[in-house]
C-alpha cells in the first residue's frame, strides 16, 4: 500500500502533463502526413511544409505579425523605461496598480473596451489600433518587470552620476539603460512572443485590412482543418519555445546578476 501511495502522485501528475501535450504532439505528427485530411495517417512527407512556404498569404500574415510586434515591442519598452525612471515615484506605484490589474483582466473585456474606444473616436481600425492594443497588452508586462529590476538597482550609482555632473538624461542612457538591459531585453522578448500569438485582440482590433497569422489560422481552419495549418502551427511552437528559451536564460542572468 506504500509502494502505491508514493507512486500514485507521480503517476497522476505524468497522466496530466500528458492529456494537456498529446494535442500538441498529434498536431506536430499530423503536419507530416500525406494526406489532405487530418482523420487519418497515410504516410510521411514534408509537401505541407513546401506549400507553406510558398504561399503568399502566409508570407503576407507574417510580416503583418512581426511588424506590429515589433512596433508593440518597441513602444511598450520605450514607454515602460521612461516612465518607470522619469516618472514620480508616488505616481509609479499608483499606477502600477493598474498593470498588475490589466494582467489580471480577460483579455476579452480589454479587447472589446479598445474596440468601443476606437469606435467612440471614430477611428478606423486597421495596422495602428492593432498596435496599440498588443502595446496596451504589452505594457502590463514590461511595466512590473522594469519597476522591480530598477528597485533593485543601487541607488548610489545614480546618485553618483548626479554628483559627478551627469543630467538625468545622461543618468538615464548611461547607467539605467545598461543596467536594465537583461529586464529590457526579457520583457521584450515577453512581449514579442505574446503579440505574435494574440488572437482576441487581433479580431477585434485588426479589421478587415489587417490579416495576422493567428487571424489567417482561423480563417482557414473555419473551413476545415488543413495539414498546411498543422505545419505553420508546428513552425510557431517551435519559434516561440525558442523565444521562451532565450527568456529563461536572460531571467536566470539577471537572477545571478543581482546574486
Amino acid at each position: 500500500m506504500k509502494k502505491f501511495s508514493f507512486y500514485a502522485l507521480p503517476c497522476m501528475v505524468a497522466a496530466f502533463y500528458l492529456f494537456l501535450y498529446i494535442p500538441i504532439f498529434v498536431l506536430i505528427a499530423f503536419s507530416f502526413n500525406d494526406n489532405a485530411f487530418t482523420n487519418n495517417w497515410v504516410g510521411f512527407t514534408t509537401d505541407w511544409y513546401t506549400d507553406l512556404f510558398s504561399s503568399t498569404e502566409v508570407w503576407y500574415a507574417l510580416k503583418n505579425s512581426l511588424l506590429i510586434a515589433i512596433s508593440s515591442v518597441a513602444l511598450s519598452l520605450t514607454l515602460g523605461s521612461t516612465l518607470i525612471f522619469f516618472g514620480s515615484r508616488a505616481v509609479v506605484n499608483r499606477l502600477l496598480l493598474l498593470f498588475y490589474g490589466s494582467l489580471a483582466m480577460p483579455e476579452i473585456v480589454l479587447a472589446v473596451g479598445l474596440l468601443s474606444l476606437f469606435s467612440f473616436f471614430s477611428v478606423s481600425l486597421g495596422a495602428t489600433t492593432l498596435i496599440v492594443g498588443h502595446t496596451l497588452l504589452g505594457l502590463g508586462y514590461v511595466i512590473p518587470i522594469l519597476h522591480g529590476r530598477f528597485t533593485e538597482m543601487d541607488a548610489t550609482l545614480i546618485e553618483a552620476s548626479y554628483d559627478l555632473g551627469a543630467t538625468q538624461r545622461q543618468t538615464f542612457f548611461k547607467i539605467v539603460l545598461p543596467l536594465l538591459s537583461p529586464a529590457l531585453i526579457a520583457a521584450g522578448l515577453l512581449v514579442f512572443i505574446i503579440s505574435l500569438d494574440d488572437f482576441i485582440i487581433s479580431f477585434f482590433c485588426a479589421g478587415a485590412s489587417v490579416q495576422t497569422l493567428p487571424l489567417y489560422i482561423f480563417t482557414v481552419i473555419r473551413t476545415g482543418a488543413s495539414p498546411m495549418i498543422n505545419a505553420l502551427s508546428t513552425i510557431m511552437l517551435l519559434v516561440s519555445s525558442i523565444l521562451v528559451l532565450v527568456l529563461s536564460f536572460f531571467q536566470i542572468k539577471k537572477t545571478r546578476t543581482l546574486k
